[in-house]
């Protein structure tokens, strides 16, 4: 494990009006963006971010997403017969990644950016040839292990050539760009432990636009529709999927809704949603459970602002888990899986249970429904914790101070 101190010096950040080398960066994104989910939110709310500090930032993603007003966005040309899920890896992915490295290239020379700045593992080999052909740094963001979020979404087993053969390409792949940002101090310690320089690790949490997630009354229209008048609601929105914890989730609500009889479950995401709808009618867990699909990220406030407890029984222990920073900012307590990524964001005030423990689990969630002073005490000190560690434009200028330290005066000055 590496001592906090060893990453100090990537704390330092640089003013909204201060003169910069970098103003142009290209964002390689190798996923159908945007989607309404979590890595989709850090890069959008990036480039707002660095917007706002003058920073100009174009997109390359896949060609399926859904395009946003206010972002600039290069779409890769599909493949016939090629069709990527929206979660999780497929085989699709390969060819599609040729196809973003053509995309990203006519893009950088009309563009001329002074960094890149790639998102996921994938990225990283698109990234390479890059920055080799047009000369600038390569920033890497990284969500957490590539082997073990293959083995997340049961497409890669833990034993065998093929898992040896992942890791040993991870490995590769982590040692190439010239700095790497992890969302989660855990993965400082991954990428060490995989023979990256320790100086080229930055510490980027999440980050969360508190102004748009924020404490506010539930929206009535809203309580109706799902009928919430008279409940006490726990929410999730997230990815519908077994290992970020929703079947645990379901294993939970008949030992919650025991202790407490008006509890209601709202359990808001995508995809499974029809597979989910089908397993809740199974379990006669209908009066109690609302499934109500996708959410679209800007009126995500509206609905969160429904519970008066948030969930998070994500099983896995490397990924990223933004969620909780939107739960944080609309100031609702949050329980969650005992994970040292969980508890760099929640700190103190959060409710932790054991992963993968479905009693634990409706323990806490039925204890907070039962005690709305302590509700009301772990909601508000969340709120205050998410002001003073993961607000955007603190984090931009911290983005914006990686990049300038990885680009000379001298090169700036050739490609301008």
């Amino acid at each position: 494990m590496i001592p906090a101190g060893a990453y100090a010096h990537h704390s330092v950040s640089i003013p909204a009006d201060a003169p910069r080398r970098v103003s142009r960066v290209l964002m390689i994104a190798p996923t159908p963006f945007f989607g309404d989910r979590g890595c989709h939110v850090r890069i959008l709310e990036e480039v707002r971010a660095l917007r706002a500090l003058g920073i100009e930032v174009e997109i390359v993603t896949y060609p399926a997403g859904a395009d946003l007003p206010d972002v600039r966005i290069h779409r890769a040309a599909s493949m016939p017969g090629v069709r990527v899920r929206e979660v999780g890896p497929s085989y699709g992915r390969i060819p599609l990644d040729g196809s973003l490295l053509v995309t990203a290239a006519r893009v950088a020379r009309r563009f001329r950016p002074h960094c890149l700045h790639v998102h996921l593992h994938e990225g990283i080999a698109i990234g390479v040839p890059l920055r080799r052909r047009f000369g600038i740094p390569l920033v890497a963001d990284l969500q957490g292990s590539l082997a073990g979020e293959l083995a997340d979404h049961g497409f890669l087993g833990q034993r065998g050539m093929l898992p040896a053969l992942v890791r040993r390409v991870e490995r590769w792949l982590v040692r190439q760009p010239d700095a790497l940002l992890v969302s989660a101090q855990s993965g400082q310690d991954l990428l060490v432990s995989q023979g990256v320089d320790p100086g080229r690790v930055h510490w980027l949490p999440d980050g969360v636009d508190l102004e748009q997630f924020r404490p506010r009354a539930a929206n009535p229209a809203l309580v109706r529709r799902f009928g919430l008048e008279g409940r006490r609601v726990v929410v999730y929105l997230g990815v519908l999927t077994a290992y970020q914890g929703v079947d645990l989730l379901l294993d939970a609500v008949p030992e919650v809704v025991r202790a407490v009889p008006d509890a209601h479950f709202l359990i808001m995401g995508y995809p499974n949603e029809d597979a989910y709808r089908a397993q809740v009618a199974a379990r006669g867990l209908s009066a109690h459970v609302t499934l109500p699909g996708r959410i679209p990220y800007a009126e995500a406030p509206d609905y969160l602002t429904l519970g008066c407890v948030a969930v998070s029984p994500k099983q896995s222990l490397t990924e990223a888990n933004g969620k909780l920073l939107n739960y944080m900012a609309c100031g609702l307590p949050t329980v969650a899986s005992d994970t040292r990524v969980n508890r760099d964001l929640l700190g103190e005030a959060g409710v932790y249970v054991p992963v993968g423990d479905a009693s634990a689990l409706a323990t806490g969630l039925a204890a907070l429904l039962r005690d709305p002073d302590r509700r009301s005490a772990a909601g508000a000190a969340l709120r205050a914790r998410v002001e003073r560690r993961f607000a955007w434009p603190a984090l931009a200028s911290q983005l914006a101070g990686i990049y300038e330290r990885l680009s000379p005066p001298e090169a700036h000055a050739t490609r301008s």
